[in-house]
C-alpha cells in the first residue's frame, strides 16, 4: 500500500506593488520600517498620514496584535504592514511584553515606562531581557504573512543615549557595551529584533521566489 502523501504547505504570498501602508502612528517606528524596506518598496504611507484610527490591541501575543493592526489598515484597499514589538524581561516573567507601551501611561511616556521597569526589577541580579518584534503583512482580502524576530540583551540604569525610541536607552544587546540609544542607527538597524524579523519577511514576501 502506498504511503500517504504529505500535506502540502501553502507557498507564502509575495508582495507586488509600489505602495505600502505602515500601520503605525509612531513616527520613529514608521521611519525605521521605511528604511528597512526602502530597496523593495518605492512608496510608503503611514496610518497617521491616511487618518486611519489605531485599533484596540486585544491580541494575546505580539503576532496576534500585529495581524490585527495590519488587517485594519489594509481594509482601506492597500497592502499594509504592521509590527507589534516590546520588551520581555526575564525577572518580570516576560513583562511588560505586549503591554510595553502601556507601561508609559496614557501619554505613552517611555521615560515613565523605563522607570517602572527599573523599579519593578529592584535589586534583582538577573537583568536579562529580549526585544521581540512580530511583523504582519496584510492584503485587503484579509490574508496575512507573519514572522517574529528577537534580540537578547541586558538592562542598564540610568538610560543612556538619545538615538532610537521606546526602551532603547536601557537595553544593551548581547555582544555590545552600548545601549540601543547610544549605538549609531545603522548599527542598531543591522542587529535589532526588527531587523531579524525583516530579514525573515523579505525572504518570505519580498525576495525572489
Amino acid at each position: 500500500m502506498d504511503a500517504p502523501s504529505p500535506m502540502s504547505v501553502p507557498s507564502p504570498r509575495r508582495f507586488f506593488g509600489d505602495t505600502l501602508v505602515i500601520a503605525s502612528h509612531n513616527r520613529g517606528k514608521v521611519g525605521e520600517i521605511a528604511d528597512l524596506l526602502r530597496t523593495h518598496v518605492p512608496n510608503f504611507r503611514s496610518a497617521a498620514e491616511l487618518g486611519l484610527a489605531e485599533p484596540e490591541e486585544t491580541g494575546a501575543s505580539f503576532a496576534a496584535n500585529a495581524e490585527l493592526k495590519a488587517r485594519a489598515a489594509a481594509a482601506g484597499g492597500i497592502i499594509a504592514l504592521a509590527d507589534d514589538s516590546g520588551l520581555s524581561v526575564s525577572a518580570l516573567g516576560g513583562r511588560p511584553g505586549i503591554h510595553s507601551a502601556r507601561w508609559g501611561g496614557p501619554g505613552r511616556d517611555f521615560l515613565v515606562a523605563m522607570t517602572r521597569v527599573n523599579e519593578a526589577l529592584g535589586t534583582a541580579p538577573d537583568r536579562s531581557a529580549a526585544f521581540v518584534c512580530a511583523l504582519s503583512l496584510a492584503w485587503p482580502d484579509g490574508h496575512c504573512e507573519t514572522v517574529e524576530g528577537r534580540i537578547t540583551g541586558t538592562l542598564v540604569w540610568p538610560p543612556r543615549g538619545d538615538h532610537g525610541f521606546g526602551y532603547d536607552p536601557i537595553f544593551v544587546p548581547d555582544g555590545h557595551h552600548l545601549t540601543f540609544g547610544e549605538l549609531p542607527p545603522a548599527t542598531k538597524h543591522a542587529i535589532s529584533h526588527r531587523a531579524d524579523a525583516f530579514r525573515q519577511l523579505v525572504a518570505r514576501c519580498f525576495g525572489r521566489p
